[in-house]
């Protein structure tokens, strides 16, 4: 049976409506989508798109769907999908995902994923593996093209086919049809359906409450000074107790007198200790696969091998018990800020065998530091800084600073969704918001608006890095007028919107269009759009075929626009 109700088939509706009415409200469809269950579905593909490409752009994520009624809906053009719903190139993690959607409109506890849609989506599949486009048309040809291209290539490419539907039971990924597909194709077929999309969707859980018993030889306290009276504590922990103190069942997690272990191999882990965590879901990886090696090869040696856990709690009570041998420790408002995935790779391999628990959990222990954090900002800054057992981009880490979090509060009183994680829908689910930014696009647009439009697309991954402190800095960007910037940028995504069709509409251009018009105020968006297409025609490309984008990230181009904006020039 699933773990899952229908009330989170209806959260996840309320969800995929959110998307699509955000997307509806910057981007016009070809054909008005009036069905309720429709708009939904095509709101399913923005978010889990969002969630399993760790890309916030809602018009980049638009992008990667294929799926045939979609792209009638939006652009008016009817191409066959070939049972691939979505097509997403990760370039630094050399992985080309395929997506095969499937949404129901009714909730059925038992109903299944089928395996046939993985079967359904190999016609596309063929076509890569045979370097062929023959019968593709639209977004899929040029797609396909791409994976050629990078397949004949030196780089060594992972193929994966996402199965993702929001029904309650995922496909058996030992079924012999999947195994099949995945010997036949080299390609890893991996199963997205309710309890994991349940577990991505940010609702704040209510607080999560643990009780320890540690012995005194497996404890060692910290204070930030001797007259402090909030201690936090590291300890070596056995994994089992990890499994107890992190699990849905309220009661168990503080029976730290639980002697019969064997109940704890039912338990699920509650994500709800995992909401602040910096990462979101992450799918089967060698990490992963290695920690469940260890714990059933060598389960002595996990606390070696292992970087364990950091917790925050809002509160840590700590008292001596058994004569003075052992300490009762207390925990209130638990998260886990670091060690995610070894969290839940423990919860997986207790869920993997009932014996496991008793077997291998049990003789095994843990590294886990709890630190007292009543204060947000103390338990942002240690998130930020313990978050180096996995490359975890600049972007997530950033995302926990106070000022970012400032931006969330202050564009939320504006009706302004500042997504911060995936899956953000807004701080008041209650709440009509105008527009969604993500904070990559915010940094973009102060980059190009303090003088480097140019570096705004080909030095995104930097902004959120070695220049961070600067494009951020009080000196250079004027916290209360977010608002008024982001209007601006949605205010000029509109106007390229209504422009001639002749006209290339990408992002890189808007980012141009920001800093023109902060250099010439007195320029209309419409004149600005304008004279950049005039700039981009007669730039000297030095003899070189250059598209538009290209031109674009040249110093030398910005030059040449500011000679042409800080002269008399009048459109």
């Amino acid at each position: 049976m699933s773990n899952v109700s229908i009330n989170n088939f209806k959260l996840l509706n309320i969800k995929c409506q959110k998307y699509f009415d955000l997307f509806s409200k910057t981007n016009a469809f070809n054909q008005p989508v009036r069905d309720t269950k429709l708009q939904q579905r095509f709101g399913f593909y923005l978010y889990i798109l969002e969630s399993l490409c760790n890309e916030k752009d809602i018009d980049k994520i638009s992008d990667y769907i294929t799926d045939t009624e979609y792209n009638a809906y939006l652009t008016g053009n009817r191409y066959d999908d070939n049972g691939i719903d979505a097509f997403f190139i990760d370039e630094e993690n050399k992985e080309i995902k395929l997506f095969n959607f499937k949404f129901r409109e009714k909730f059925k506890s038992d109903q299944k994923q089928s395996y046939n849609e993985a079967f359904v989506s190999t016609k596309l599949v063929n076509c890569i593996m045979n370097d062929s486009t023959v019968g593709l048309d639209g977004k899929l040809r040029s797609y396909v093209h791409s994976v050629n291209e990078m397949l004949n290539g030196n780089d060594v490419w992972k193929l994966s086919l996402y199965m993702v539907s929001n029904e309650a039971v995922p496909i058996e990924h030992d079924e012999s049809a999947i195994q099949q597909l995945k010997s036949f194709y080299d390609m890893e077929v991996i199963s997205v359906c309710l309890p994991h999309i349940a577990s991505m969707m940010s609702i704040r859980p209510a607080p999560i409450n643990a009780e320890l018993i540690i012995d005194n030889d497996a404890l060692m306290s910290y204070s930030e000074s001797s007259i402090s009276t909030s201690k936090s504590y590291v300890i070596r922990l056995n994994t089992a107790d990890v499994i107890r103190m992190t699990c849905r069942n309220a009661d168990l997690r503080l029976d730290h007198n639980c002697e019969n272990i064997d109940q704890l191999a039912e338990e699920k882990i509650d994500f709800g200790v995992l909401f602040d965590n910096v990462r979101g879901l992450v799918q089967r990886s060698r990490y992963n696969a290695a920690i469940a090696k260890t714990l059933r090869e060598e389960p002595g040696k996990f606390f070696m091998y292992n970087n364990g856990l950091t917790i925050v709690a809002d509160d840590i009570k700590a008292h001596p018990v058994n004569g003075n041998r052992k300490v009762r420790i207390s925990l209130t408002g638990v998260q886990v800020l670091n060690g995610g995935q070894t969290l839940r790779t423990l919860h997986d391999f207790n869920a993997a065998d009932k014996s496991h628990i008793t077997e291998f959990l049990s003789k095994s222990e843990i590294l886990v530091r709890i630190f007292n954090a009543s204060s947000s900002e103390t338990a942002n800054k240690i998130a930020e800084y313990t978050n180096s057992q996995n490359s975890i981009s600049s972007v997530d880490l950033k995302s926990l600073s106070t000022l970012q979090i400032q931006l969330e509060q202050l564009l939320d009183a504006h009706d302004i969704i500042y997504s911060r994680k995936n899956g953000d829908t807004g701080m008041d689910d209650k709440k009509e918001y105008r527009y969604k930014i993500s904070m990559e696009q915010f940094g973009q647009i102060l980059f190009a608006l303090q003088g480097y439009p140019e570096k705004s697309s080909n030095q995104k991954q930097h902004i959120f890095g070695k220049y961070y402190d600067e494009i951020f800095d009080e000196k250079n960007f004027n916290f209360s007028q977010a608002p008024e910037i982001t209007e601006r940028y949605f205010d000029i995504k509109k106007a390229y919107a209504s422009s001639t069709d002749s006209i290339q509409k990408i992002e890189q251009k808007i980012f141009y269009i920001l800093y023109m018009h902060q250099v010439r105020s007195d320029l209309s968006y419409e004149q600005c759009i304008n004279t950049l297409e005039e700039v981009l025609e007669t730039f000297d490309s030095a003899g070189v075929s250059l598209t538009d984008a290209r031109k674009m990230i040249q110093v030398r181009f910005r030059d040449y626009l500011n000679a042409i904006l800080y002269s008399e020039y009048q459109p």
